[in-house]
């Protein structure tokens, strides 16, 4: 159970979703004078609050939470198995791609970083909409939902993008089967755009919430297939002087993100900003958010310019060797590098 369903008056759960108290067991694991500290009140108050936190608590754990270890076993043998026949989100990069395995794994949360104009957002909407690529053809066949940070999102490249999407699907299906009609692939650009769920969100405590309520939504949608946070890092660095309330409110919204994939089988993407490091005696561009948010992701994904070429590395995964690849931003979105495609045609 979540702290915003908490028995308490409304002004109260504010408080505490606002201090980064999202769940129960971060709110029992507070000390009153540190709650009373966070959320403004009385040390009584928060004392009272821990009280009905905890009772509530205990009434959730007699109810089922041994019945919720137990449907979440799984052999490794299984794990493996699904690992290997579960479909990607393709990044429509065949290079990109191939670092990633085939593409953004479901049930994982992949963060992709790097400097402005380097294609983050491009990316974002890419991916936005080829969650939706049917199944036939190699796709996941989802929606998607898309959450913007810094209003950077535009739907008239979305329209473009997804343009280009529905002439690729109708080409690979009629090559697939030449007696395949068009009109059988169901898809129109339109029809993508509604498969898009998009939410604006401008201040720290509305990302939260919306964080928050996004189990709710995805059990109403159950064919949401990835969560994109376009970024992940933009409301956390506006003038935020208590770091250690911020470091509090980042992670708990990831272990919460990170819920999501599991029990949904689907994707999030962060997609983040960078900032400056200073490392043996230089500055250095680094991922924002520090050392301790690279561990909320299970991989890491970090676009940079070779020259005047885009290219993508992995920089953490537990399951990806660290490579780079080289990639494209066009009018019909993330491609292949024209500089990839000549060294194929020399080959």
């Amino acid at each position: 159970m979540e702290v915003g369903r908490l028995p308490i008056s409304t002004s109260r759960r504010g408080k505490l979703l606002s201090a980064g108290y999202t769940t129960l067991a971060s709110l029992c694991s507070a000390s009153p004078s540190d709650l009373a500290r966070d959320i403004e009140v009385s040390e009584g108050e928060a004392i009272e609050i821990l009280k009905i936190a905890s009772h509530t608590s205990r009434l959730d754990g007699s109810n089922g939470s041994l019945a919720a270890v137990n449907v979440g076993a799984q052999t490794a043998w299984d794990m493996l198995h699904e690992e290997e026949f579960s479909a990607r989100i393709t990044t429509s990069c065949l290079d990109l791609d191939n670092i990633l395995g085939g593409g953004i794994s479901p049930k994982e949360v992949t963060e992709i970083g790097g400097v402005p104009g380097i294609g983050k957002t491009q990316l974002g909407i890419q991916l936005a909409v080829n969650v939706q690529i049917p199944i036939h053809c190699g796709g996941l066949g989802g929606k998607a939902v898309y959450i913007d940070t810094e209003g950077s999102f535009m739907v008239e490249r979305a329209l473009q993008i997804a343009e280009a999407c529905v002439e690729d699907i109708s080409e690979y299906s009629a090559r697939l089967r030449k007696d395949f009609q068009v009109d059988q692939v169901k898809m129109h650009p339109n029809n993508i755009l509604e498969n898009i769920f998009y939410f604006r969100t401008c201040s720290y405590t509305e990302q939260i919430a919306l964080v928050n309520y996004l189990e709710k939504f995805i059990t109403e949608h159950k064919e949401v297939k990835v969560v994109i946070l376009d970024s992940v890092t933009f409301h956390f660095r506006q003038d935020f002087g208590d770091m250690a309330l911020r470091t509090r409110l980042l992670g708990g919204m990831a272990l919460k993100l990170m819920k999501l994939t599991k029990k949904f089988n689907l994707a999030v993407v962060l997609l983040n900003q960078v900032t400056t490091k200073h490392t043996e005696g230089s500055f250095q561009l680094t991922l924002a958010l520090g050392d301790s948010w690279s561990h909320s992701c299970t991989n890491r994904v970090i676009l940079y310019w070779n020259g005047n070429e885009r290219c993508a590395y992995i920089d953490k995964s537990p399951s990806l060797k660290s490579a780079s690849a080289p990639y494209s931003v066009t009018s019909r979105g993330i491609r292949n590098s024209a500089s990839s495609c000549k060294r194929i045609k020399m080959m």
